[in-house]
């Protein structure tokens, strides 16, 4: 029975461990993706050998039962057996899956995002095996498959969670070195402070501030060589606040948070080891409730507002894509609708005139 894909369950037979060895490196290595993305590609693969189990299709070493499910009526019939099998597998995974962890555990059907990214899994790996002669290949399978598109669900767009300018200073201002009680707690502070600077003050994700070394900062050239998503580097601006916040940290604390100070990453924990993203998540966290901000502001609250603030104060949309990086305008467009929400509830709390319209437009009792 296939209840997982893991490397170390011998009893699996849904999936030969070279085989997701194999595809694994080829994420890794041809695709360039981060160790981060590809965990979450082969976990979104699960539901698919959960609902082959379920349907009772022996996927096989090297996806021979599956090929020989696909075939079982003739290379002619194969695109129908594909499109039918993708049917009933989106139509189990909106209603008929029960989660098993996470915020929704024990419930079933899962989100339409959540959907969405695992077709997109699911597609990828089935590549890999149609490229690699395991499966025989389909008009589903191409890419920008018009058909694939009708069995993916349109996922429900939630504009991103921001806080406003003055909350964001608040936070980026919560630690405190001078009311450390020791070197390192001060030490920590100033790290604290540099961190969130470099979150709001160039909209990083929270495992680029992470995995930044010391080499990846020019403080002269108030600039920083930062890796997104697909190990893509891109060079950010560091604004003034942001520079004094690292140069101070570089200079008074971090020798004291590593001896020796060996450890190429910039940020490091009490033990001297890089900084990890749950630490500063939580670090996040941790300030934003000591300030009194809602709770559930996270780093990526921060980039959120980054974005938004930059498109507020009259940034051009495709320099705010590029400082984000951004592969699509699309993925930043979002952000334009935020700032046109957040400038029409500005227009009717504080214009007169909007207020008497609103005011006339009441029903009278």
């Amino acid at each position: 029975m296939v209840t997982a894909i893991r490397h170390d369950d011998a009893n699996n037979e849904a999936i030969s461990a070279p085989l997701l060895a194999s595809y694994r490196r080829q994420l890794e290595t041809s695709r360039g993706l981060s160790p981060a993305t590809v965990r979450n590609y082969l976990a979104d693969l699960r539901p698919f050998f959960e609902y082959l189990t379920n349907e009772d299709i022996h996927f096989g070493r090297d996806g021979r039962g599956l090929r020989a499910f696909i075939q079982r009526n003739g290379t002619a019939e194969v695109s129908g057996v594909y499109r039918q099998m993708i049917r009933n597998y989106v139509s189990w995974l909106v209603e008929g899956r029960r989660i098993t962890s996470g915020k929704t555990a024990g419930q079933r059907g899962h989100a339409r995002g959540s959907v969405v990214r695992t077709l997109i899994a699911l597609r990828a790996f089935m590549r890999y095996l149609i490229d690699r002669h395991k499966l025989p290949d389909a008009p589903l399978w191409q890419p920008s498959s018009s058909m694939m598109r009708r069995f993916t669900p349109k996922p429900t767009r939630r504009l991103p969670d921001i806080i406003s300018a003055h909350e964001a200073s608040r936070l980026v201002e919560a630690p405190n070195p001078a009311a450390a009680t020791g070197q390192k707690q001060r030490a920590a502070a100033l790290r604290d402070r540099a961190v969130l600077e470099l979150l709001y003050g160039s909209g990083l994700r929270v495992s680029e501030a992470s995995g930044l070394n010391v080499g990846d900062v020019a403080l002269d050239r108030r600039s920083a060589r930062v890796w997104g998503k697909g190990s893509k580097a891109r060079m950010v601006p560091l604004g003034r606040p942001a520079v004094d916040a690292v140069t101070l940290y570089v200079q008074e604390a971090r020798g004291l948070l590593a001896t020796p100070a060996s450890n190429e990453a910039l940020f490091l924990n009490q033990r001297g080891g890089r900084l990890t993203q749950r630490s500063v998540q939580l670090m996040v966290l941790r300030y934003a409730a000591s300030v009194d901000l809602r709770p559930g502001v996270h780093p990526h609250t921060l980039r959120h507002s980054f974005a938004t603030h930059l498109l507020d104060g009259g940034a051009d949309l495709r320099i705010v894509q590029e400082l984000l990086g951004h592969s699509s305008p699309s993925a930043t467009q979002v952000y334009t609708h935020i700032s046109q929400t957040e400038a029409r509830r500005a227009y009717m709390s504080a214009h007169p005139l909007a207020q008497q319209v609103h005011k006339t437009a009441e029903p009278t009792p």
